[in-house]
């Protein structure tokens, strides 16, 4: 992979936080520095957490912060079929296996213990697909850009879901088939997602697809020391120019840029310039955990 290829991929359950403006612009200052393609991906495979126009509303939103993206939006609802046959190659290697157990049944067992691997357990229940994490890719090393070498035994983390009893599919296998054939050579996205790179790069290696480059940024907690996230109800990102300059500051401050003061009644535009040109991932501090005060997530 030469050319710069990212992507911001979030989820429509609500609309963007103070969190989330920090991995989007993360990912579009990496881009843009690079003079890459950054594109936007909704990852909308659970319905029942996707509000109706939560998705418009993030677009607005990332326009708002001058965060234009390259090509058309992709959406995922639009990628059954590419899953399908990820899922049914590997089946025929052998790599995935119906489960019909539920949470309940292994809640004493830190992970899942791997009951339907050899045949499912309860025939005739509704099943979900399993990831043989113990037959591939072991141990998963890589060389993550902020936190440096990662090496993890995916057998240590269970068989992760690649497709719900619901019939609907698993964040793991999705995002792999579709950075694949989007041609993401970089993911930059936050440390809660660290540990979920040893289940795809054993997918990445049984499905014989390339490798992106991984930076993953501290995880940003509220003064409550709560992850922001939708759930937490932290709140949404404005839309309103006066509000927007403050925050985007604020933001390029808490991923070490050291924006000057001034920058921060600065137009978005003119912001995103010095930033781009400024681009040093190098002075993130290598924190898993990022704690704000109380205001900082709010203009």
């Amino acid at each position: 992979m030469n050319a710069y290829r990212g992507r911001f991929a979030p989820t429509p359950s609500g609309p963007l936080h103070f969190g989330s403006l920090i991995a989007a612009l993360a990912s579009f200052l990496d881009a843009r520095h690079r003079n890459g393609h950054w594109g936007v991906r909704i990852e909308d495979i659970d319905p029942p957490r996707c509000p109706s126009g939560a998705a418009d509303t993030i677009l607005r939103q990332l326009e708002a912060f001058g965060l234009h993206w390259d090509g058309p939006v992709t959406w995922q609802h639009d990628r059954d079929a590419a899953y399908a046959a990820a899922l049914a190659h590997l089946e025929a290697k052998g790599l995935a296996y119906p489960c019909s157990c539920s949470r309940k049944q292994w809640r004493d067992y830190p992970i899942y213990p791997g009951w339907c691997r050899r045949g499912v357990r309860e025939p005739g229940k509704p099943v979900a697909w399993r990831l043989r994490s113990d037959l591939g890719l072991r141990p998963v090393i890589w060389q993550d850009r902020l936190f440096g070498r990662q090496s993890f035994d995916p057998a240590t983390l269970g068989d992760v879901v690649l497709k719900r009893k619901d019939g609907l599919w698993a964040y793991q296998l999705a995002v792999v088939v579709d950075d694949a054939d989007q041609g993401i050579s970089d993911v930059v996205r936050g440390a809660d997602l660290l540990d979920n790179t040893p289940w795809q790069r054993q997918l990445q290696e049984a499905l014989g697809l390339p490798v992106p480059r991984y930076l993953h940024l501290p995880l940003i907690l509220g003064g409550d020391g709560q992850k922001l996230s939708k759930q937490n109800m932290a709140p949404a990102l404005p839309e309103a120019d006066a509000a927007v300059r403050p925050l985007l500051h604020r933001a390029l401050d808490v991923l070490d840029q050291a924006p000057p003061a001034e920058l921060a009644i600065a137009p978005v535009a003119e912001q995103l310039d010095w930033a781009i040109a400024r681009w040093e991932p190098e002075r993130l501090r290598a924190e898993f955990e990022r704690r704000l005060p109380d205001d900082a997530a709010t203009p």
